[in-house]
């Protein structure tokens, strides 16, 4: 029978290896899952698409595709000719219960409205096959929207801003204040 004899710091470099090993592996799988399907609400924009509504869009390598149930719109990526993103807020308690909050005594549904929740704007101008300029408004999450824009510049859209000088000039603008 073979037998070797590791000294206690042999054991633990090995031990220390194997650890490195895995965490590194389990990085790059991380990195290489990306979110690939973005919920979001249409608010204006595409044809044959009603406002406001709740769906998916996905990004491949020639086309965004939005799909709301059975209802679908691909925008050609050659054909978008910026892409922007914002932030914004939108009421809590939205809908018709939203509106009839309002009318509680005292002042309380105007209280209520001024809980907000945070949002992600994406907002798309794109040319149709006949060269008419059309734009698209988007909502998602909170801190997809960026996800979203990085994937469409990945795969050939024009944008103004890159990522990149956004994050520079949010930095900026939160010293300066």
């Amino acid at each position: 029978m073979l037998m070797l004899k590791l000294d206690p710091r042999g054991c633990l470099s090995l031990v220390a290896l194997f650890t490195t090993l895995t965490i590194s592996a389990g990085v790059a799988q991380a990195q290489e899952k990306q979110i690939t399907t973005f919920k979001v609400v249409h608010v204006i924009g595409l044809e044959a698409i009603q406002h406001n509504a709740k769906g998916k869009v996905m990004v491949s390598k020639d086309s965004l595709t939005f799909s709301a149930g059975p209802t679908k719109s691909d925008l050609a990526i050659s054909g978008i000719q910026d892409v922007l993103t914002g932030a914004d807020s939108q009421r809590l308690i939205h809908g018709s219960l939203g509106t009839l909050t309002m009318f509680a005594p005292y002042g309380s549904g105007r209280f209520l409205s001024l809980f907000r929740q945070k949002l992600d704007t994406l907002t798309i101008e794109y040319r149709d096959p006949n060269g008419g300029l059309h734009g698209a408004i988007f909502t998602l999450p909170q801190g997809q929207a960026a996800m979203l824009k990085n994937q469409l510049v990945a795969a050939g859209a024009k944008a103004t801003a890159v990522p990149a000088d956004e994050a520079a000039s949010a930095v900026r603008n939160k010293e300066t204040k």
